[in-house]
């Protein structure tokens, strides 16, 4: 069984940057397509980010798109979420996922962390 366990939020000024890290205890997440969701205060859950088992095929959401990356390190089994530019809007908790496939639907991840809160002042 994977568990999900992400790291490196905070509170940053608007135009800085953080790291978030996703890493797993148990199964490796080498087999697993990964994604970084969100979800503000009084908002659904959205889509960010994923990438595929091998880090070769990546989608972002239009509102992050050339701010954000995401990426893999199979052998520490670690997903990374970097986002630079940063805006107050994009104040949430943030959540790594996993699934066998990547899936349009954010219901359809299968396996949450407990997710880290980022916030960014203006």
């Amino acid at each position: 069984q994977v568990q999900l366990v992400e790291s490196g939020g905070g509170l940053v000024q608007a135009g800085g940057s953080l790291r978030l890290s996703c890493t797993t205890s148990g199964r490796s997440l080498g087999s697993y397509a990964m994604a970084w969701l969100r979800q503000a205060p009084g908002k659904e859950r959205e889509f960010v980010a994923a990438l595929n088992w091998r880090g070769d095929i990546t989608y972002y959401a239009d509102s992050v798109k050339g701010r954000f990356t995401i990426s893999r390190d199979n052998d520490k089994n670690t997903a990374y979420l970097q986002m630079n530019s940063l805006k107050p809007e994009d104040t949430a908790v943030y959540y790594c996922a996993a699934d066998d496939y990547i899936r349009t639907d954010v219901r359809r991840w299968s396996r949450w962390g407990q997710g880290t809160q980022v916030t960014v002042s203006s």
